[in-house]
């Protein structure tokens, strides 16, 4: 029995083929788990923003409530990042689900005890949780491609994004749709038993150590050193708050109030967005990786981030024209979540990439905070600039960001050497 690349390679039959290892086994059941997660998540997302609307919450107090699900999410990436290399990861993908659950069940309390303050904490249980699953996910990836095969860690850590991504996707969706069948409450009890049968059989089938580090990091090590790291960090940041600043309140109230759509058209069009960028994700290295021999790097990311920025900008002039403003939007929207997906997926094959073999979650770790501090800034925008000034601005904001991650990245270096005390993979071309 064996596990195949998708695209082939040497191997029985013509296939790029793996045996399947105990290592191997342990790193698919945790994927499942991610899988799993990520339903919940997305769901949760679209639950507490469309019923907190119905409710009367403003969009700026809508964006509150995610307000410790994004600061706690840093938080946890710089400490699970630590906690992975001490513990192994199948432990903080349990932990991480177990929290989960924990939040679901705060938010199946009678609808009187949802105050602003109990949703917070629920959300930041949540935010603990996505983000320990993710680091947990994304390492265990860099431990099972040896470092010159660069072309098969590309497409691993492209599948793995662009399905987890497609899954949150389904998660919006399903969210939206329990919303209008089941209520708030029921809803969060159905995913809270659904996901407490999942941490079960974790407990159950996650046996084997993985990404425990053998020489134990100090505390201190959370903080990276290495200047790529750094500068890829960075240009996570504002990318991912690019998207995140209409994407997380600005784009669902307006769907609903300014066309009018129910909360089934609004979770599907979420749903189809966030699919279709997974699936972009998915076959990303088809589209930036035509050589062989040379894997992409600073030249690559440039470009594509350079595309994407200018993208915003044009939709919100759109939106001031006599053009029909769904198609202006949702035609817009649509090309930027297939330039978005391609930068995404790129950036998260660079980071697993440069991460140091031992020790990986501290390096992933590390740059996903960078990720969850763009959400962060990107959310309480959402809120605030749609409030005061509109979608337009939103989307104008959204093109700064992108401009600034452009010119992030452009500092990437062209070669990144190894070295003794940070090892890394051999360097990537331009």
């Amino acid at each position: 029995m064996g596990v195949c690349e998708p695209d082939g390679g040497p191997g029985p039959k013509g296939r790029g083929c793996l045996s399947m290892s105990p290592a191997i086994r342990q790193y698919l059941i945790i994927t499942g788990n991610y899988w799993a997660f990520t339903l919940t998540d997305g769901a949760l997302r679209m639950l507490v923003v469309l019923h907190f609307f119905q409710l009367g919450y403003s969009p700026l107090e809508i964006a509150l409530l995610f307000i410790f699900y994004e600061i706690f999410g840093v938080i946890t990436n710089l400490v699970g990042g630590y906690l992975g290399a001490h513990m192994g990861l199948n432990r903080t993908m349990n932990i991480g689900l177990f929290l989960q659950i924990l939040a679901l069940g705060m938010l199946a309390v009678p609808a009187a005890m949802l105050s602003v303050p109990w949703v917070m904490g629920a959300q930041a249980l949540s935010g603990i949780a996505k983000d320990l699953n993710k680091m947990s996910a994304k390492s265990g990836i860099k431990l099972l491609v040896p470092g010159s095969e660069q072309a098969r860690l590309y497409k691993w850590v492209a599948l793995l994004t662009g399905s987890k991504n497609t899954l949150k996707g389904v998660g919006f969706f399903l969210g939206g749709a329990l919303l209008m069948v089941s209520g708030f409450r029921g809803a969060v009890l159905i995913m809270g038993v659904a996901l407490l049968i999942v941490w079960l059989a974790s407990l159950v089938l996650l046996t084997q150590e993985l990404g425990k580090s053998t020489a134990k990091p100090k505390f201190s090590d959370i903080l990276s050193k290495s200047r790529a790291i750094n500068v890829l960090s960075l240009a996570r940041m504002f990318l991912f708050g690019a998207r995140d600043v209409w994407f997380v309140v600005a784009l669902p109230v307006y769907l609903h109030t300014v066309f009018g759509w129910d909360f089934w058209r609004v979770g599907g069009f979420m749903a189809i967005w966030v699919i279709g960028y997974g699936a972009v994700q998915a076959v990303a290295p088809r589209l930036t990786h035509r050589k062989a021999k040379t894997m992409p790097g600073r030249g690559v990311a440039v470009l594509w981030a350079a595309l994407l920025t200018g993208i915003p900008a044009i939709i919100a002039v759109g939106l001031g024209t006599d053009l029909p403003a769904p198609t202006v939007l949702v035609g817009g929207l649509l090309l930027f979540g297939v330039v978005f997906a391609v930068n995404s997926s790129l950036h998260s094959y660079l980071i697993v990439s440069l991460a140091r073999a031992d020790g990986v979650s501290l390096d992933v770790g590390f740059y996903y905070m960078s990720n969850a501090m763009g959400r962060l800034i990107g959310t309480l925008l959402s809120g605030w600039i749609y409030q005061a000034f509109g979608l337009e601005a939103c989307l104008w904001v959204s093109s700064v960001f992108l401009l600034i991650a452009t010119v992030s990245v452009a500092q990437f270096p062209v070669n990144q050497k190894p070295d003794d005390d940070n090892p890394l993979p051999r360097p990537i071309g331009r």
